[in-house]
């Protein structure tokens, strides 16, 4: 495990013009990035999920009965290509955990929609996944997890309209 006050120290020493507290910032929320990551993968994996085919999955079950959307909604939620977004359907589908059906209301397009057994493993994924995320974040208290969730909030914010990218001080 690195220590940041080390870094920090040894870029002090190396180059003193530099403020380098972001450095610690940021490092620190991709070591975070990093673990979480690392604890939900295994969550998924113990189901024979990956992160995107759960996403899929998840999406789908949240949208409630009959769990069916078009490619296009799907694509919507995530931020992915329609190229891998076809991939990640045809995987799905070939593990029978998805089937693509004919939109009713559009007999031009198709729906993809849970099968039994993708309902099955994702009603079991999900309830696994918020028990991994409740015990991610047991080590804050109530009052800390709603001041670190509105921090993060804020910041994706300003990242997400482009507020920080164009700073320079």
């Amino acid at each position: 495990m690195f220590d940041m006050n080390e870094i920090r120290a040894q870029w002090a020493k190396q180059r003193p013009d530099l403020d380098t507290e972001p450095m610690s910032l940021i490092g620190h929320v991709i070591r975070v990035s990093a673990h979480l990551s690392d604890e939900m993968n295994k969550t998924f994996a113990r189901h024979g999920l990956n992160a995107a085919s759960f996403d899929v999955l998840a999406t789908l079950l949240r949208s409630g009965p009959p769990y069916a959307l078009s490619p296009n909604q799907l694509l919507a939620t995530m931020m992915v290509t329609s190229g891998t977004m076809t991939n990640r359907i045809d995987q799905l589908e070939k593990d029978a955990l998805v089937v693509r059906v004919r939109n009713r209301s559009d007999k031009r397009s198709v729906l993809v929609q849970l099968t039994a057994k993708g309902q099955q493993i994702i009603d079991a994924a999900v309830t696994d996944h918020v028990t991994t995320q409740k015990r991610l974040v047991s080590g804050l208290t109530e009052g800390e997890r709603v001041s670190l969730n509105d921090l993060l909030r804020t910041y994706l914010t300003a990242v997400d309209t482009d507020q920080i990218s164009n700073k320079i001080d």
